[in-house]
């Protein structure tokens, strides 16, 4: 039996990662950093021999080694402690450190043989000379930049540029077999105005780079790019492009009370942004995948 682990399991990708990957058989570890969802998982873990759970905090070392004991493989996307939800400078130095103690103990883990790491789109649209760059479309060559971000607080760009690039300096200098999945908007029933992602929002738009991505396709991506032995490098994943105001009117009725939300928040330019971000090399690595999705399946 294949063992894999997902950590932070806790968070909203995490839970649904672990909950299709027991579906499909595997034997699971589902590593948290909340003690909440360690006792949640634990009581889940009793009805299914194949889950076991550990308490561990990407910034402690010995207990990501723990969780990794015997696994093939690793599901890794950061969430935020609980104490520090707001996505700042202290955030991204956190998150970088979390993301150098992940791959650390991949490399010192002699079982684990890829590495799936969730990063997201931000650390691909933010470019310096938007305006000037205006027809170029972006695939999984474009990094963002780091200093534009900085210099537009933009955190979440930031940190996840920041994160990933360190996982991939790390993997290829200690010989781990990494891919990372760059994820749009993550349109998921705890989706709030207030995720960091919808900062620049506006500026996404009009760029054509506003992507969101449903979470059970989202899932559907790592699972494929893990069991797939081709699968190489970066895959952007997004299924939908915020690209007129009816797209944006559509989000922020789902996303503010419907007292604060109207067709005067709307941006007086009614056409259509031209996308200028791709998800080709995605597309074409699950061409074939079966989703084997249940209809009792809840995400």
């Amino acid at each position: 039996m294949v063992t894999v682990c997902v950590m932070d399991a806790s968070g909203t990708l995490g839970r649904a990662l672990v909950h299709r990957l027991l579906l499909r058989g595997y034997a699971v570890h589902a590593a948290v950093n909340d003690p909440d969802e360690l006792k949640r998982y634990e009581m889940q873990s009793r009805d299914n021999s194949r889950l076991r759970v550990f308490l561990s905090d990407p910034l402690d070392y010995h207990t990501i080694i723990d969780a990794l004991r015997g696994c093939s493989a690793l599901f890794y996307s950061f969430v935020p402690p609980a104490d520090c939800s707001t996505y700042d400078e202290l955030m991204s130095e956190l998150e970088i450190r979390a993301a150098h103690n992940v791959l650390e103990a991949c490399a010192q883990t002699d079982t684990i043989g890829k590495v799936i790491f969730t990063s997201s789109a931000s650390a691909v649209v933010w470019e310096n000379n938007r305006h000037h760059h205006a027809e170029n479309v972006l695939d999984e060559r474009n990094w963002s930049d780091v200093n534009f971000c900085r210099k537009y607080k933009l955190w979440h760009g930031v940190s996840k540029t920041m994160a990933e690039k360190t996982a991939w300096a790390l993997a290829m200098d200690r010989g781990v077999n990494m891919v990372s999945i760059n994820t749009g908007l993550v349109m998921s029933q705890d989706l709030s105005i207030k995720d960091p992602y919808l900062l620049g929002a506006k500026e996404m738009f009009k760029d054509g780079v506003f992507v969101t991505v449903d979470l059970p396709f989202l899932v559907d991506a790592h699972i494929c790019v893990f069991q797939d032995p081709s699968s190489y490098g970066r895959y952007l994943c997004f299924n939908h492009i915020i690209s007129t105001s009816s797209d944006i009117l559509k989000l922020a009725t789902m996303l503010l009370p419907s007292s604060a939300c109207s067709p005067d928040m709307m941006d007086d330019d009614d056409s259509v942004h031209r996308q200028r971000i791709s998800n080709a090399k995605l597309n074409k690595l699950m061409m074939n995948f079966e989703t084997n999705r249940t209809t009792t399946e809840v995400m």
